[in-house]
């Protein structure tokens, strides 16, 4: 596993027709500096929108990954990104003249061959890695789909598929070395489909540039040659098309005997390429497609997140996630105002859990009320909304130089009064955030007993 970053020496460019809009497209890798990541570069487009390939900006995985920055899209990325991860390459524009990459022969190898031809060279930065410290799993019960990931110092792909086709049964693979065997042993893996699946796919707008030159297409159809006579009619195959005696139609040899399967592994390797960098994990997938790709992806990049906090808060003798000295680095509230006191869990951007103890030393105490002391509702909701601030801070970049007002509270409820020697525990869903401004939900508890709940809105601003 190489070490430093990667990236191309000159440009390179590809041509053909996408898989789902049939349109021609040219693709263009060129280099790119340290950090800058994967972009895909919309040069057809005014202005030419750059998409960064993160998986905070797939909008769609119904037919394949699909990235977008506002009204700009590019389909159909996971082919080019499982060659770029596959070839270790961190760094790199990728310009289109269409809003897909053209599929090619339904595998990753053309955009292999074109990143070699252009050279890869070492960039003067240290390599950043997600290392899986503990094992995670994602999985679809209804469509018997698992995932896990445990840790490992390499990246290992593990891959089960079990299809009840005959021409296929069940399949197996592993990957153990990119290095040595990804250009081989997995770009060369085209995509596949069903036969049932076709007509499908036309009636939805999609397939418009497949064929039998770029897809491997398996017979599912009890009713055989005349299904395939239908279908090749519908898509205007000029060519002859036949039920294979293998099972597949026009007896298109398999690259490998286990073929489809090692395609499940490239599509698997290009979408968890959207988290950012290498991962250092063992990945074992049994059924696993474009959803729970990008599910397990995002699962990844909320966990390394959260780990990133620790980093950057926790304070180095302390085991609790974020004590009172890493609150006081992250949000500017002061004494007598400052109302939590240590956050004990924070997934951002979707929810955090704070406690607040509440002392008879508490200043507001004194007027409120002297012989019978009950904590201000307005200052349970104003706890709820500093650990809410903390949630929201770091959902966002530059969180340094940014504020968070609240704009107004809704739904407001009190259920119990809190006193001296009670412990607010303080616990916070980020419901939608857009243009800067958020919905949070929340609640107070002490014990198992909710005491408050509302919801609030609020802006991110610069300080």
């Amino acid at each position: 596993m190489h070490l430093k970053q990667r990236t191309i020496k000159s440009p390179a460019s590809i041509s053909g027709i996408g898989l789902h809009t049939g349109k021609n497209c040219t693709m263009t890798f060129k280099p790119a500096a340290i950090d800058e990541g994967v972009h895909f570069v919309r040069v057809d487009l005014p202005g030419s929108p750059r998409i960064k390939a993160d998986i905070d900006n797939v909008v769609d995985i119904s037919r394949g990954t699909t990235l977008a920055n506002g009204d700009a899209r590019v389909y159909t990325v996971e082919h080019v990104l499982a060659s770029l991860a596959g070839l270790e390459i961190d760094n790199i524009d990728v310009e289109l003249s269409d809003n897909e990459p053209p599929v090619m022969d339904g595998s990753a190898s053309p955009f292999v061959e074109k990143l070699l031809d252009a050279g890869i060279i070492d960039q003067d930065a240290d390599k950043r890695f997600i290392q899986i410290d503990e094992p995670l799993s994602y999985s679809e019960p209804d469509r018997n789909v698992d995932i896990v990931v445990t840790p490992s110092n390499d990246l290992r792909i593990t891959f089960l598929v079990d299809y009840k086709d005959p021409a296929l049964g069940t399949q197996y693979t592993t990957l153990v070395s990119l290095e040595d065997e990804f250009v081989n042993e997995f770009a060369p893996a085209r995509t596949f489909c069903f036969l049932s699946e076709v007509e499908h796919l036309k009636e939805m707008g999609l397939i418009k540039g497949g064929s039998l030159e770029n897809a491997v297409v398996i017979v599912d159809s009890v009713n055989g040659q005349s299904d395939v006579d239908r279908i090749s009619k519908a898509l205007n195959i000029k060519e002859r098309v036949f039920v294979g005696k293998t099972g597949i139609v026009n007896d298109v040899k398999l690259r490998f005997p286990n073929e489809p399967v090692r395609h499940k592994a490239l599509d698997l390797l290009g979408d968890l390429y959207l988290v950012g960098a290498p991962i250092r994990g063992h990945i074992l997938a049994a059924r696993s497609g474009h959803k729970a790709n990008v599910e397990l992806a995002r699962k990844i990049r909320r966990l390394q997140t959260k780990k990133e906090l620790r980093n950057k808060y926790q304070s180095p003798d302390s085991e609790i996630f974020m004590d009172i000295n890493s609150i006081l680095k992250m949000i500017p509230h002061r004494y007598p105002f400052l109302l939590i006191d240590r956050i004990i869990d924070l997934d951002p951007g979707k929810h955090v859990v704070a406690i607040k103890n509440v002392s008879i030393n508490e200043p507001f105490f004194q007027g409120h009320f002297p012989d019978h002391p009950i904590m201000p509702g307005v200052l349970i909701l104003e706890s709820l909304a500093q650990a809410g601030g903390a949630l929201l801070l770091n959902a966002i970049p530059d969180q340094e130089n940014k504020i968070v007002y609240f704009m107004s509270i809704n739904n407001v409820k009190f259920r119990k009064p809190v006193v001296p020697g009670d412990q607010l525990r303080l616990e916070l869903d980020l419901l939608t955030f857009r243009r800067n401004t958020c919905k949070m939900s929340g609640s107070a508890f002490v014990g198992d007993v909710e005491v408050a709940s509302a919801d609030f809105v609020a802006v991110v601003v610069d300080r």
